[in-house]
């Protein structure tokens, strides 16, 4: 049944690498002129749109995926939607909920989940986006993290256009950066940041100097 599944999209002018070690379910819809690598498995009411690219090692369920999409190596893809002209990976999580605008871009170790992000905004590195309203134009530096379980409830983070949040950053949320905002890297945000500020909230650095000298002798 597989087999045939795979022969009937080749036939509709999908490029399937090796057909062998592709399993699709048949209720999949994959445009034409679409490439699936190797090991690559695609469930349940999954749309794939026209010239979109899905490397080897990807699990998509139940999920749509736009118009010259790539889904890079190691992506598990749940109940998300995906707009065209998105890359996603490698090794990114999308679970329940997730919505890419176009051109988005979700890097490497990225976990979203229930967050809509919006065109063009950038999540490339280590990060984990849940319950997240996320504008167009945003950038999320490596390892932020919004901070949604307060143990008993999931709260949401609101992030608006063309704001940047700096590396390592957590968002505790419930908490709004506003339009245009910065968010300093390593900063814990508790509070809602307004339109075009900076946003620090870290331990200033204390340089102890001759500390390790006097380390050793004691």
């Amino acid at each position: 049944m597989r087999r045939r599944k795979c022969e009937s999209l080749m036939t509709d002018g999908v490029t399937i690498v090796d057909p062998q070690t592709t399993y699709i379910d048949d209720t999949v819809q994959i445009g034409a002129d679409s490439v699936v690598y190797p090991s690559v498995q695609i469930y349940g009411q999954t749309v794939i749109g026209e010239d979109a690219t899905i490397h080897s090692f990807s699990r998509i369920s139940n999920s749509k995926i736009g118009t010259k999409s790539v889904v890079l190596e190691g992506c598990i893809v749940v109940d998300s939607t995906i707009g065209d002209d998105v890359s996603i990976g490698p090794y990114a999580h999308l679970r329940m909920g997730t919505t890419l605008g176009d051109t988005a871009r979700v890097g490497n170790f990225v976990e979203i989940k229930k967050s809509a992000i919006g065109a063009g905004t950038k999540s490339m590195h280590l990060a984990y986006l849940g319950d997240a309203t996320i504008g167009k134009n945003v950038n999320v530096g490596a390892g932020v993290i919004t901070c949604n379980y307060d143990g008993v409830n999931k709260h949401a983070t609101v992030i608006e256009d063309g704001a940047f949040v700096g590396t390592d950053s957590q968002l505790i949320a419930p908490v709004r950066i506003g339009k245009d905002a910065y968010v300093a890297a390593g900063s814990s945000i508790t509070d809602d940041v307004p339109p075009e500020s900076l946003a620090i909230a870290r331990g200033k650095q204390v340089n102890k100097e001759g500390w390790v000298r006097a380390r050793r002798k004691k």
